[in-house]
């Protein structure tokens, strides 16, 4: 039985390339308000699993259900302007579709608003990569979901996009669905965390992870120190609609 606060659930879901499992009996799902990390080498199969959940594959095997009507907002890992197209930040997000939120607002509320104007080629990783989550949550997603969002972003800016994501979902109330092979910052970030490598290793809150032997295993030395800022669990988040 769904419970009344699930978004998304994936149930058993397998998916092979030829002769080769990519994903095998994967259960997952992700409720209103919360953050859910899906952590894992490369080749772990976590794109191959966020592209079945949001529905642009099909799975080999089991099944995805979405909550009827659900809003969805994504940011890939990475966007590429042709450098002759003449695109600033503002004519950038008045492409976007909207459900009720002005753009030039969220633009401001995100510390971008001197943005407005400079061509997304000029743009840093990490300032791009901002614009792209405003973007994502115009039409006001009840789940955002980022495909290593921070791919190519120095230590400190990696920490702002943490945090203004963190921000966004409180002030929005949104579910996040992110997928990372980073540790020592997302682990921070989350309420709970997903170790895939193929299959579920392990799940749970990032401390009880961070414990978990196949997490070691899989990762090494490097699983016993990661965060390095605290996220604040103890929120209450606004009510989700209906």
């Amino acid at each position: 039985m769904t419970a009344p606060s699930t978004l998304l659930r994936v149930t058993g879901v397998g998916a092979r390339r030829g002769e080769r499992d990519i994903l095998s009996n994967i259960d997952l799902d992700i409720a209103a308000g919360e953050i859910l990390t899906l952590v894992g080498p490369n080749g772990a199969g976590k794109t191959t699993l966020l592209r079945i959940a949001l529905g642009l594959l099909k799975p080999d095997q089991g099944e995805v259900w979405r909550r009827p009507g659900l809003r969805l907002g994504y940011v890939p890992q990475r966007l590429h302007v042709d450098d002759t197209l003449p695109l600033s930040v503002r004519r950038f997000l008045r492409l976007a579709p909207r459900g009720g939120l002005d753009a030039l607002a969220e633009l401001d509320a995100a510390g971008l608003g001197h943005l407005a104007e400079r061509p997304l080629q000029k743009l840093s990783g990490g300032e791009l990569q901002r614009v792209l989550l405003v973007r994502a949550q115009l039409n006001q997603p009840q789940l955002l979901v980022l495909d290593e969002p921070t791919q190519g972003i120095d230590v400190h800016g990696q920490l702002d996009f943490y945090q203004y994501l963190d921000a966004l979902r409180r002030r929005h109330g949104c579910a996040i669905l992110l997928v990372s092979h980073d540790l020592h910052l997302v682990m921070a970030a989350t309420d709970r965390v997903v170790c895939l490598n193929r299959h579920i290793c392990c799940t749970g809150t990032p401390e009880a992870i961070a414990q978990n032997g196949a997490f070691i295993e899989l990762f090494g030395a490097r699983a016993g120190n990661l965060a390095i800022y605290s996220h604040d669990r103890q929120h209450l988040h606004p009510p989700q609609e209906p």
